[in-house]
């Protein structure tokens, strides 16, 4: 017997009993955005493998590493998207979105990266992102974070802690970067192999390393948040006046960064202590320069982005209840005839209900074991159709979750009797 077949190592399926806990969240995201203007965008799952090398660097891991990159049949480099950011970038020049105009734009989906897969990180994940383009101001990036703020509250979830920093402009941070590169030179022998390969290709991720024993080294390395322009310390100041007005708290973390020269001013990401070593929930920042590198004209930009699996996770550790999905009515038949009319009568009923979740048995099999299937169902009421209530013109209902007596009364009336169940359970 041939070996059945499984999935990619790294890529999961969602099951039926997990799904309501991610259209819950799925739900609860849209619905914050949606209240505060945003709109989605959809983009392609593959792209052409140069706008991530133009995006993210050809030097950085995802590059070099970590991406699905193969030749469809006429040749061309294709990869499926590592990130969002890059896809929403190229639509929305390639659609005129950015001409004299600022969007503010979400999108949802699965991303992929060749990685070690483990709690929290695999190789198909899916991501939250949302995009803003036109807005040069704090008061946008404060709004983001408003937005992920209200959604761990919406959510019930604590713990989670907001972290911020600025990267300032391009030039000082240029100019950092060389004082940083002589620094981390003069240490050379504290580097590990990943820092010593990053020193001059990418030296400001090093202050990232997790490496316990560069820590100490790590911590009296010069700090970019000393080195900023003029324009970008009040930003930052701004900034936090903004959070400070709004209640939000907040960490500085000088060694929060992003080693690409797009990237400027404020970045913050939110963090959690309950993921393990996949403790970010959520990175935002400001990406200015990035519109001008793909192409376009210099358009200021921000957003962040956010991977749901944690999120899932988070909500599974914080005991928080998985919204049930329970019908409100489950339709037995007995007979070929009593099939006939109740699959039509069910019909009618959605036709004049609206939000009627009403299960129809198929497969036919005895009263006993179709009241079995209604009960594993999880609807609250039986409809019954057999000889009797045919011949009659009737319906039989039957309360399976209370004590009520089981009534029976024209089909026709069954439609306003299963609207009244909608607007009680609603």
């Amino acid at each position: 017997m041939a070996k059945n077949i499984q999935a990619i190592r790294g890529m999961h399926d969602i099951l039926p009993e997990q799904s309501p806990r991610w259209q819950q969240l799925e739900q609860t995201i849209k619905s914050i955005l949606a209240g505060y203007g945003y709109s989605e965008i959809r983009m392609p799952i593959l792209e052409k493998t140069d706008l991530f090398c133009r995006s993210i660097g050809e030097v950085t891991d995802i590059v070099e590493k970590e991406m699905y990159t193969f030749e469809d049949r006429n040749g061309d480099s294709l990869t499926l998207r590592p990130e969002g950011t890059a896809s929403c970038v190229r639509a929305c020049l390639e659609n005129g979105l950015l001409h004299n105009q600022t969007q503010k734009l979400w999108y949802s989906g699965p991303m992929f990266r060749h990685e070690r897969p483990q709690k929290g990180r695999y190789r198909q994940f899916h991501q939250f992102g949302v995009e803003t383009f036109g807005l040069a101001g704090p008061d946008i990036d404060a709004e983001l974070i408003f937005m992920t703020a209200r959604l761990w509250q919406e959510l019930g979830l604590d713990g989670i802690r907001l972290e911020i920093n600025s990267l300032g402009s391009s030039e000082a941070r240029a100019a950092y970067r060389e004082q940083l590169v002589e620094y981390l030179s003069a240490h050379g022998d504290l580097l590990d192999e990943d820092s010593q390969r990053r020193l001059h290709t990418n030296p400001l991720r090093i202050l990232d390393s997790k490496n316990p024993d560069m820590q100490a080294m790590i911590e009296k390395a010069p700090r970019l948040l000393e080195h900023l322009d003029e324009e970008s310390r009040q930003h930052f100041e701004r900034l936090k006046a903004l959070l400070d007005a709004a209640g939000i708290e907040y960490t500085i973390n000088t060694r929060l960064v992003r080693g690409l020269d797009y990237y400027c001013k404020t970045v913050f990401e939110w963090v959690t202590d309950r993921l393990g070593a996949q403790g970010t929930v959520c990175a935002g920042g400001r990406f200015d320069g990035l519109v001008e590198q793909l192409g376009g004209r210099a358009t200021p930009a921000s957003g962040f982005a956010m991977g749901i699996e944690r999120l899932v996770s988070l909500l599974e550790e914080s005991g928080a209840a998985i919204p049930a999905q329970r019908p409100h009515a489950y339709l037995v038949m007995s007979g070929e005839e009593a099939e006939l009319r109740g699959m039509q009568l069910a019909e009618q009923c959605r036709n004049q209900v609206p939000g009627l979740q009403l299960v129809v048995n198929c497969g036919a099999g005895s009263i006993k074991s179709q009241f079995k299937r209604a009960d594993k169902s999880g609807a609250a009421w039986a409809l019954i159709l057999g000889e009797d209530e045919l011949a009659a013109n009737m319906i039989a209902v039957k309360d399976l979750r209370g004590t009520s007596e089981q009534q029976v009364f024209a089909q026709a009336g069954l439609a306003d009797w299963l609207q009244a169940i909608v607007e009680k359970t609603a």
